[in-house]
């Protein structure tokens, strides 16, 4: 058996989930069209795009069908990521939005929504990538679920309907935003049912013609008219020229596991670099909730971010390569900076040159999905296709405007992406064999999710779900730290002392992320299925049979 305390020492609603089959989301409807698939005699994947159609429904804050996706996916015999996050349009440069919107301390002015922050959505591209790799069911099947709750309506669900209403006063005056998600004049209400006629049609579009109607056709044309009328750069030629990547997924060994990531344009290598920073001190010895233990993970990924700010973009124009940032002596010289006794600001390192929603599905045969998809910030860009529910992310806001940076804007080009699915893997036998598939949802909590629930599974033996219920803490870009309400007092005051500047903030929804777990149970026993684990920071499911 699994070396894990089946016991739960935190207040939770969520008890652990044992299957073969199973499938963990943010909203019991996606988990529930993640079963159906399998029920119908689909794989992890064919449930995985199942339960992500419907989620671009029933969680329109999160993610869209104008979003991106990075996904990782466990055949049942190895591991392979999946890049679909979006392009800049051909017209983005440096001097389109200096000429556009001004320049402010010889900076030029970046928006934060609106379309000129959305990049050629890549969410569609993947399901199909994913698909026509994987997938056994039709494709048109995989889209029922989330076509039915369309047009037949949803009652909204109470995290969902919380942060619907505190983004309408931003959001009301984008393109379509209101005539979509404004019906009666407001946010829904908690319970309150909705209909999608729009999203329906998109969906019965990319069912019956493919998902490469979304980037040529009449979708395409749609879109590209759209941008004109209300003054953005993408054209229909810059949906036509997209591709989801297939990528080689990066990782490091942490206590005799390996942990995966999507590598660059995306922030996974945080979480790598300060697990491998972690890998050089006894984090066991220490106790689990304490100060001792809290900090040095604290300082680790301060030190992690510390580098992915400065260096982390579209690979084809980052200085250093993931390897040289992940290198082991790179990062014990970077472990050394770490005082046990003191907080510290970090700057980065010299490495030697040479809104989301995250769902997890596994199905008997031994194949994982690990899967992320997002519109960024609350709705995005709030810019939405309104005759075909197309709300469109804002991820252009990951590029920087200065030209210096490795991650300024271009066309044709990634930004910084915050999105990342994660995977586990042990070595049996001279071959990695599939032991966690994982996420946390969040912005930037995503790589600080993965460290935490990593260090409480593997040098605490916590089970998925105590991981998952555990208090958590959040570095911030200024390396302010937040902390969560149910974070031991004595452990907060002992990280003040040690000079953490600590912000009193508790927004569960977004800020301490949300995670989905599914553990494989003794890989010499298959036909004992998994474990799943869903948050109740959201309003999630894992369900299985």
């Amino acid at each position: 058996m699994t070396r894990f305390n089946w016991q739960n020492p935190y207040p939770t609603q969520r008890l652990p989930v044992f299957a073969r089959n199973i499938v963990s989301t943010s909203h019991p409807l996606a988990a529930q069209a993640g079963l159906r698939m399998l029920w119908k005699g689909g794989n992890a994947v064919d449930a995985a795009i199942a339960a992500a159609a419907v989620l671009t429904a029933v969680e329109p804050v999160s993610c869209g069908l104008g979003g991106d996706a990075f996904a990782l996916v466990w055949d049942g015999n190895q591991l392979h990521g999946l890049n679909a996050s979006g392009t800049a349009p051909a017209a983005w440069s440096v001097d389109y939005f200096k000429r556009k919107y001004g320049e402010e301390n010889g900076v030029a002015i970046q928006p934060k929504r609106g379309w000129d922050t959305v990049t050629v959505p890549g969410v569609i591209a993947g399901w199909e990538a994913l698909h026509k790799k994987f997938g056994k069911l039709p494709f048109a099947d995989l889209m029922e679920p989330a076509i039915e709750i369309c047009e037949r309506g949803h009652a909204v669900a109470s995290v969902v309907a919380h942060k619907w209403a505190a983004a309408v006063p931003e959001l009301r005056d984008q393109p379509g935003y209101a005539q979509t998600f404004m019906p009666r004049g407001r946010a829904p209400e908690v319970s309150e049912l909705i209909r999608y006629p729009g999203h329906a049609k998109t969906l019965r579009l990319l069912a019956e013609q493919g998902p490469r109607a979304y980037y040529e056709g009449e979708i395409a044309e749609r879109i590209a008219a759209f941008a004109r009328e209300h003054g953005g750069a993408m054209t229909a030629a810059d949906l036509r020229d997209y591709r989801a990547d297939w990528v080689e997924p990066i990782s490091k060994t942490y206590r005799g596991y390996k942990v995966h990531e999507i590598p660059p344009n995306g922030q996974g290598i945080a979480a790598l670099i300060a697990l491998g920073i972690l890998e050089q001190f006894d984090v066991a010895s220490l106790q689990v909730d304490n100060v001792e233990s809290q900090h040095l993970q604290i300082e680790a990924m301060k030190l992690a971010f510390a580098d992915i700010y400065r260096y982390v973009a579209d690979p084809r124009s980052m200085e250093v390569t993931p390897e040289q940032m992940l290198d082991d002596a790179y990062l014990k010289s970077r472990a050394k900076l770490i005082d046990p006794q003191r907080a510290t600001h970090f700057d980065f390192g010299m490495p030697k040159a040479g809104g989301t929603i995250y769902m997890s599905a596994a199905d008997e045969s031994g194949m994982m999905v690990s899967f992320i998809q997002s519109n960024y910030m609350g709705f995005g860009s709030g810019v939405v296709v309104p005759d075909y529910g197309l709300s469109m992310q804002n991820r252009g806001c990951g590029f920087s405007m200065d030209p210096k940076s490795p991650n300024v804007v271009e066309a044709g080009k990634r930004p910084f992406h915050t999105i990342i699915p994660a995977f586990l893997t042990q070595q049996v036998n001279g071959r990695d064999e599939a032991v966690m598939s994982f996420g946390v949802m969040g912005g930037d909590m995503q790589p600080q999710g993965h460290l935490q629930s990593i260090v409480r599974m593997l040098d605490y033996g916590q089970q998925p779900q105590a991981a998952c219920d555990a208090p958590r803490w959040k570095v911030n870009r200024d390396f302010t730290i937040d902390v969560e309400s149910t974070l031991d007092a004595q452990c907060v005051r002992g990280l003040e002392q040690r000079g953490h500047q600590i912000k009193s903030f508790d927004d569960p929804y977004m800020d301490f992320g949300s995670g989905q777990y599914i553990w494989r149970l003794d890989r010499d026993e298959p036909e004992r299925g998994y474990v799943a684990a869903s948050d109740s920071r959201r309003d999630g499911l894992a369900a299985g049979f």
